[in-house]
């Protein structure tokens, strides 16, 4: 890069809980369009969590050590201040369908008056456009075979979700749909 050019700073922030191959695709696609992508790891107060913040922040360090220009952080408050802060313009988002589309677009433009912060749409792998990270968890949480999610999910985290499951299911066992005869 010469000398006296502005660096183009993104922050592509989320709960990543957990993190999953679609995240990961936009993570690496986005980081060639600019000289720094920041993870931005967060909390959404309208979710229960699978993994806690550290949890999440730990994993993700550990599947992107190899990938030059990203860094990873949590934050909390409002995602226009956390790009602020880290001195980013560019708020990095990706797209699985018109749901998305619609969803993000509406924040896009609240960040934009609200902070004077664009935002860069990625469409999704479309072998990962299905993929939600709510859904998995419902799939964890219900018992579901979590071999199953071995395409959607890193190695890593497939692992750490069986772990989570045996204990949930361990603690509180399903209750059958009829009675035992």
């Amino acid at each position: 890069m010469t000398s006296g050019k502005t660096r183009k700073r993104a922050v592509f922030p989320g709960q990543f809980d957990p993190i999953t191959n679609g995240h990961l695709d936009v993570i690496r696609r986005g980081v060639n369009l600019f000289d720094e992508l920041i993870v931005a790891v967060g909390i959404n107060p309208e979710k229960r969590e699978m993994f806690p913040l550290d949890d999440r922040i730990q994993m993700i360090r550990e599947l992107l050590k190899d990938t030059p220009g990203v860094k990873v952080q949590k934050y909390t408050g409002l995602t226009v201040d956390f790009v602020r802060s880290v001195q980013a313009t560019t708020i990095l988002r990706g797209i699985r369908d018109v749901s998305d589309l619609r969803y993000e677009f509406q924040l896009a433009m609240t960040n934009r008056a609200v902070g004077g912060i664009e935002t860069v749409f990625i469409m999704t792998g479309d072998q990962y456009a299905l993929t939600s990270s709510s859904l998995i968890r419902q799939i964890v949480a219900l018992g579901g075979d979590v071999a199953q999610l071995q395409s959607l999910l890193p190695d890593v985290v497939v692992q750490r979700l069986r772990e989570i499951q045996k204990k949930y299911l361990k603690e509180t066992p399903p209750t059958p749909d009829a009675p035992a005869t």
